[in-house]
């Protein structure tokens, strides 16, 4: 597994928290913008900075 990757079953989960739901349900929302690719993608930023600055961008795109 890539480190990407890893590091997006981590978020997944930290992020479902955040929304209050379970993983499950958080990647669904994700995947229904076509955001999952998009949060992996992200990795080098996401990784270096605060992941409550990751929750903020995911909720921004979620809510466009």
């Amino acid at each position: 597994m890539s480190k990407e990757f890893s590091f997006f079953i981590y978020l997944l989960e930290r992020y479902a928290e955040h929304l209050g739901v379970t993983a499950d349900v958080a990647y669904r929302r994700l995947s229904q913008k076509n955001l999952v690719d998009y949060a992996v993608g992200m990795y080098e930023l996401y990784h270096v900075e605060a992941i409550e600055n990751a929750f903020a961008d995911l909720d921004r795109r979620l809510s466009a």
